[in-house]
């Protein structure tokens, strides 16, 4: 049970965010997870968490972490839905879904479940190694929902040969910068860029698009360089010694030994404040931390997340199109789409 939870954040599970909001939620529709997150925030499922005794710890931008393991979340799930006689079956594949006068049935591997409400929590594509499957999507469909698109979401992206060649040298070596508006740290690979600022970023990267990264953000790279007439020296002063080497090398002075010049000076300063990196592509579901897009939530009511043609059949989670930024905002989504859709099952 709770297979992505014990792999998130380390293994200390990422399982909120203290400032979690509306704003760090992508969705074709901004307004659909308003209601959910007003109802159940980050301090309701705290409370539960302090309710178990679990120690937890908060990290940089609001993000807070088990202090132990993440399986310490798991047992207390798994507690809460002992204490509330819920039932549990796993390995247990489900080979169909009908809707029936006085709800659903559930066929399965040598069982059949019925209930007068079905709610769908399978998740998106991401990591299918530990299990994830378009499962969620064909019930949807199955029932004449419309799907938004899917695609990797918080996912590395990949160099095209052109950067490969250039940077491909500097797998493991990282920087802080901005990319695509957040600002956290950037690490090469042997096939890309990833990290936390291009992971942010990745999410509303759409291909053939550009990501601008601000590479030496608060350094006042016009009047350094002035100062120094060199990129070099400026470049050592800032990043890791690879870095600033292969830079200086790509884009340095245009006659080594010569002085920049104003003109130099200007293009050098754009160019590492506004690189446009234009990936070739992302690594894909299998490196994806989560799945964008996803169920339509025009077919969903935002404050039951019933499916509002198909009464009884709830949608909730990451099967939704509603993709959280890095940071636990993700399961923050997860406790109050299921919080919300539980006030009405």
């Amino acid at each position: 049970m709770g297979r992505k939870i014990l792999i998130s954040g380390g293994g200390r599970c990422n399982f909120t965010n203290v400032e979690a909001g509306p704003a760090n939620f992508l969705s074709a529709n901004p307004h659909f997870a308003k209601s959910a997150l007003a109802r159940y925030g980050p301090r309701d499922f705290l409370r539960l968490v302090e309710k178990h005794a679990i120690p937890y710890h908060e990290k940089t931008l609001g993000q807070l972490f088990c202090d132990r393991s993440a399986r310490d979340i798991v047992e207390m799930l798994l507690a809460e839905c002992a204490a509330a006689g819920v039932g549990i079956e796993t390995g247990c594949m489900v080979r169909e879904i009908t809707k029936q006068q006085d709800g659903f049935a559930v066929e399965a591997e040598g069982a059949t479940f019925r209930a007068a409400s079905l709610v769908i929590a399978t998740g998106g594509l991401s990591i299918p190694k530990i299990g994830a499957t378009p499962f969620g999507y064909g019930v949807a469909r199955q029932f004449g929902l419309r799907i938004v698109e899917c695609r990797p979401a918080l996912v590395p992206l990949t160099f095209s040969r052109a950067d490969l060649a250039q940077f491909g040298s500097l797998a493991g070596v990282s920087a802080e910068v901005v990319a695509g508006g957040f600002r956290e740290k950037m690490l090469f690979t042997h096939r890309g860029l990833t990290g936390p600022a291009i992971l942010q970023a990745s999410s509303y990267w759409r291909p053939g698009e550009a990501v601008e990264i601000d590479l030496l953000p608060d350094v006042d790279l016009i009047g350094e360089l002035r100062e120094r007439r060199a990129l070099w020296p400026v470049l050592a002063a800032h990043w890791p010694k690879r870095l600033a080497e292969r830079w200086s090398e790509l884009h340095g002075e245009s006659k080594p030994g010569v002085a920049l010049s104003d003109r130099e000076i200007a293009a050098l300063s754009s160019s590492l404040h506004c690189w446009q990196f234009r990936p070739a592509g992302t690594e894909g579901y299998e490196k994806a931390e989560v799945t964008a897009g996803g169920i339509d939530t025009d077919e969903i009511s935002s404050k039951t997340f019933e499916a509002r043609r198909v009464p009884g059949l709830y949608f909730i989670g990451e099967v939704l199109d509603v993709t959280g930024q890095l940071g636990g905002f993700n399961f923050q989504w997860a406790w109050a789409s299921g919080y919300a859709a539980g006030q009405y099952v």
